[in-house]
């Protein structure tokens, strides 16, 4: 994919970032550069080939979906300055 020093321009503006005349030729290059590597790993022929979640081999260890704390709702509640139907009533802060 070509880009012009208009692109680069179009590209400054719609991201609302300042691009100098100096700079211009500077990001057009590196732009230029970001899209070739785009071009080269679409190229790459991945049939067959399974998608990764990570890009080490982990393994998560799993336990048993358990309770390990007892209830403290009521505990939790009883010390808080308002409260109505199990929910915790705060301040309005936002109108």
């Amino acid at each position: 994919m070509a880009l012009s020093r208009d692109d680069v321009e179009r590209i400054a503006h719609l991201a609302r970032i300042t691009v100098d005349e100096a700079g211009i030729d500077r990001v057009l290059e590196e732009l230029t550069g970001i899209f070739g590597l785009i071009e080269r790993m679409q190229a790459v022929d991945t049939a067959g080939i399974e998608p990764m979640s990570h890009a080490q081999d982990v393994v998560l260890r799993v336990r048993e979906d358990r309770v390990t704390e007892t209830d403290q709702h009521a505990l939790f509640q009883s010390i808080a300055p308002r409260v109505d139907a199990g929910l915790y009533l705060v301040p309005k802060v936002i109108e």
